[in-house]
């Protein structure tokens, strides 16, 4: 009988620990509760990746570096922050986001 710990060849499986899961918490429970604070994480993360170019020599495009965001373990938490951020700002201080857009 084989149980649930070992797997076929005997080695132990066990599960792999996610390291940035108090992280990922920490910033999806953040609560945004004053403009400054909301403003400032407006302009800090970015709203679209910053990393995509296309490298020119020449004026040719010898090489295009692709977006690289999705490769950051944090940034699908990363974008709803800034999401609640200029939430904040538009429902409950009124203010005009167009600009951090």
């Amino acid at each position: 009988m084989i149980s649930s710990a070992s797997s076929s060849k005997g080695a132990p499986q066990y599960p792999i620990p996610d390291l940035l899961q108090p992280l990922r918490n920490w910033i999806n429970t953040y609560s945004i509760q004053h403009p400054h604070h909301a403003r400032r994480l407006a302009h800090l993360i970015p709203a679209q990746c910053p990393f995509e170019q296309d490298i020119m020599v020449w004026g040719y495009r010898v090489a295009h570096v692709p977006p690289l965001c999705k490769l950051n373990p944090l940034y699908d938490e990363l974008m709803g922050l800034r999401f609640r951020a200029l939430c904040y700002l538009a429902d409950e201080c009124g203010e005009d986001i167009s600009a951090l857009i």
